[in-house]
């Protein structure tokens, strides 16, 4: 449903999406994963039709955007990060002025609001104005303007964003049921645990550039049997690199002064050798953090940082 080849979006020197190509099904939730400022809400923007491609395509159901954008964007609905709601009109009145820009008339229109409402969780609050909505109710009549006029694709732009966790558990059990119905979802996301409980496929993207792609457990193969060590102290970097390349299968993720990253299978059973080796290297450690292969690590082998920096 959606087809994005060798998207490229420029602002003069800076480019801010960078040769992505991935596709999205039917059913499918499709994530793009990655930290504040990697693309993501640029490549939805170029989806949704709100920016201009510097080059590249996009199609959605077969039509492409820049030759016939309207039909694709009356397929789509879009829940962008931020708050797209009239603060002074209710919740009722908001879903009736974004039912109607999408079509929407008469019996048709009323009967989606009400549903809409139902769904999101807001028919007793139906005639309040936004204004007095908390920021997870907000968040889930934001998600409900997006779907209000039933689209085939649904883009959603770190839509938990700030939410509390009732609020949360609510709008991912909405993205499961748009699915469940057919819809293709791209969601954006920096939250890793997110995106593993999810998302069917994802993209691991940073700098604007996909480096990664694929279901979790292919992206988890990429690792293989590898677990993620994350230690802290201080490590005179010469003597440290050189220590750990006569460590068979130890791989050097990270090197920052105050910590030390590394990649190896069976990490537990190795410390204690590990351990030695750093101290005969003059490294003092301090911390010690051990992760299973998840996403996570996935991440941090692939860019040398962790997802929140």
């Amino acid at each position: 449903m959606i087809e994005v080849e060798q998207l490229r979006k420029a602002y003069g020197q800076l480019v801010a999406v960078d040769q992505a190509t991935f596709t999205a099904r039917p059913g499918e939730i499709f994530g793009l994963l990655g930290p504040n400022g990697a693309g993501k809400s640029t490549t939805l923007g170029c989806i949704c039709g709100l920016l201009t491609p510097t080059s590249g395509s996009i199609r959605v159901l077969g039509h492409d955007l820049v030759n016939d954008g309207a039909r694709a964007r009356r397929a789509t609905g879009v829940a962008p990060q931020e708050i797209a709601l009239y603060e002074e009109l209710s919740a009722r009145e908001n879903l009736d002025y974004w039912g109607s820009v999408q079509g929407l008339t008469g019996k048709r229109l009323k009967q989606r609001v009400d549903e809409v409402l139902a769904m999101i969780g807001l028919e007793d609050r139906a005639k309040e104005p936004v204004k007095k909505f908390s920021g997870g109710m907000k968040r889930r009549l934001n998600f409900g303007a997006a779907i209000v006029h039933e689209p085939k694709v649904l883009l959603l732009d770190e839509p938990t964003v700030g939410v509390d966790p009732q609020s949360r558990v609510r709008l991912l059990e909405m993205v499961r049921a748009q699915a469940g119905a057919g819809t293709c979802v791209l969601y954006t996301t920096h939250y890793m645990e997110e995106a593993e409980a999810l998302c069917d496929r994802l993209a691991i993207m940073d700098h604007g550039r996909l480096i990664s792609q694929g279901t979790l457990v292919e992206l988890r193969a990429l690792l293989g049997e590898r677990d993620l060590l994350r230690l802290t102290g201080s490590f005179p970097e010469g003597p440290v690199r050189a220590a750990l390349a006569r460590e068979e299968g130890v791989e050097v993720l990270g090197f920052e002064g105050g910590q030390l990253r590394l990649s190896m299978a069976e990490a537990s059973a190795r410390l204690p050798r590990l351990f030695t080796a750093l101290a005969e290297a003059g490294a003092e450690v301090r911390g010690t953090t051990l992760t299973q292969p998840n996403l996570e690590s996935l991440f941090i082998k692939l860019t040398g940082k962790e997802l929140r920096e």
